[in-house]
């Protein structure tokens, strides 16, 4: 079994910053890439960005220049910087990542079980 478990999300003023993170944790042999997702209500899930496991990283045009994702493998956490933040930018934030679980085995999509972001003075 793999876990990913967020944490970081809450209530922030526009131009506000967050920092939210996720860490994998269980039976884990190798993690490839890693990203994070949101979703509204009504709205279908959104790429925010990934990052591969050598470092590559792909943003949504929507937070380009405002956020960052990182990752540290030595910890199988990713981090997702979220500057000058707008209201339209509330959501509920997932992350994923790509697990091979044990030598051998698949590499498999995990999901994590989501933090809210509210954005609003």
């Amino acid at each position: 079994q793999v876990q990913l478990v967020e944490s970081g999300g809450g209530l922030v003023q526009p131009g506000g910053s967050l920092r939210l993170s996720c860490a994998a944790s269980g039976s884990i042999f190798r993690i490839g890439a890693m990203g994070w997702y949101r979703q509204v209500p009504g709205k279908q899930r959104q790429l925010v960005a990934t990052i591969a496991s050598g470092g590559s990283t792909n943003y949504a045009d929507s937070v380009k220049g405002r956020f960052t994702i990182s990752r540290d493998n030595a910890k199988n956490t990713v981090y997702l910087q979220m500057n000058s933040l707008k209201p339209e930018d509330a959501a509920v934030y997932t992350c994923n990542a790509y697990v091979v679980p044990t030598p051998g085995d698949y590499l498999r999509a995990y999901w994590g079980q989501g933090t809210q972001v509210t954005v609003s003075s």
